[in-house]
Parts: C-alpha cells; sequence; structure tokens
C-alpha cells in the first residue's frame, strides 16, 4: 500500500512547491495537502495513518509551539517535520522539545529540503536551517540601537506595559508572532524577561 504524506502549509505556492519537492523524493507515495490545523486532523483520521506529516510552524491552528505536543500525541507513529522561515536557535530548540523528528528551514535549496526529508524519514533526527537573517543578533554594545524596526517597535511596546495579545493587536500581526519576537528580543538583549528588556529601552 502507498504511503500517505500529507503537506500542511497556508500558502498554497509554498505547499504546492512542497508536495512536488515529496512527490520527488518519495515517488509513488500518496500526497495530500492541508490549509489548516483542523483539515490535518482530518485528513488523518480516515484511511491509514500518515507515515509522514510536513507541518508549517506558522499555521492555522497551531496557536502556540506546545500545540505540536498536541499533533504529536495524536499521530504518535507519524514522522512529524517542521518547517519553517524561524532561524532563531532558542526556537528552534523548543519546537525540538516538543518531539518532532526534524526541522527544516525554508529558506533551504529545494535538493535540501528533499534530502532532509529523506534522512529525516529513515531515522535521524535532523536540523537543518540556513539563516535567514529574519531575527538578526545584535552585538553586546549598543544591542538597542542594532535591533530591526519591528523589533524597536515590540519593544517600544513591551516598555509601555503591553501584553502580547495587545502588542499583536495594535502592529497587526499574531500574538504566536509577537512570542516569536518577544524571544528574540530578549536573546538579543542579552535579557531573561520582560522587564529588563523594558529598563533597557529606557535607558537607550
Amino acid at each position: 500500500m502507498k504511503c500517505r504524506i500529507i503537506v500542511a502549509d497556508d500558502h498554497p505556492l509554498f505547499r504546492d512547491a512542497m508536495a512536488r519537492t515529496v512527490r520527488r523524493v518519495v515517488p509513488g507515495a500518496c500526497v495530500e495537502e492541508a490549509g489548516d490545523l483542523a483539515e490535518v486532523f482530518a485528513l488523518s483520521a480516515t484511511g491509514e495513518i500518515p507515515d509522514t506529516l510536513v507541518l508549517d510552524l506558522r499555521f492555522p491552528g497551531l496557536t502556540d509551539i506546545q500545540c505540536l505536543s498536541q499533533v504529536r500525541r495524536q499521530l504518535p507513529r507519524t514522522t512529524l517535520i517542521v518547517v519553517s522561515a524561524v532561524d532563531d536557535p532558542a526556537l528552534i530548540e523548543q519546537v525540538m522539545a516538543t518531539g518532532v523528528d526534524g526541522f527544516i528551514g525554508k529558506d533551504s535549496m529545494p535538493e535540501d529540503i528533499g534530502a532532509a526529508i529523506l534522512a529525516i524519514r529513515e531515522g535521524e533526527v535532523l536540523v537543518r536551517y540556513t539563516p535567514s537573517g529574519l531575527f538578526p543578533g545584535v552585538s553586546p554594545d549598543g544591542a538597542v540601537e542594532q535591533l530591526t524596526q519591528r523589533q524597536h517597535e515590540v519593544l517600544r511596546l513591551i516598555a509601555q506595559g503591553r501584553t502580547n495579545k495587545e502588542i499583536a493587536k495594535a502592529l497587526n500581526i499574531s500574538p504566536f508572532t509577537v512570542r516569536i519576537h518577544v524571544s528574540c528580543l530578549l536573546k538579543a538583549l542579552k535579557v531573561t524577561s520582560r522587564t529588563a528588556a523594558a529598563v533597557k529601552y529606557s535607558g537607550s
């Protein structure tokens, strides 16, 4: 019987490209596509258990990283591969800690993505990504000055005492994206709390 592979991404162009890559490296596989987490669970509940799930990290239904633990529990025998443009090592470590089998950066070349999928399906716990500069680090000196414009905006709102939900609304981004920015900010500023980050902002 053909193995089932689900490619889950809410961006049709990327989903189509990933599905074509999967069909190329796993000839004969039954490749299905999903646009949100509910569709993933609906597909997985019918027929044979999916052999592999290739899942975008920023995906409708994944409200936070810990939702991946739910996916892992619901599909314990499925190879779970996360793909994302996130290139922050601390966040990727959190993703891997949920029990997924591998992480692949969206900025990787198609041939590298294909090779990584094969390696993970064969049992290798793999993290493969190319730093994209999406969340640049900063040097110890002048850390606040070297933040990106978006990071400055998030830090300013943190200093105002805004919650993640309020920051998301103010910047018209998702709370999950806010959490990513906050995590990157703490790392960039070399602090461990929002309060410490706000202090650095006030003193900049």
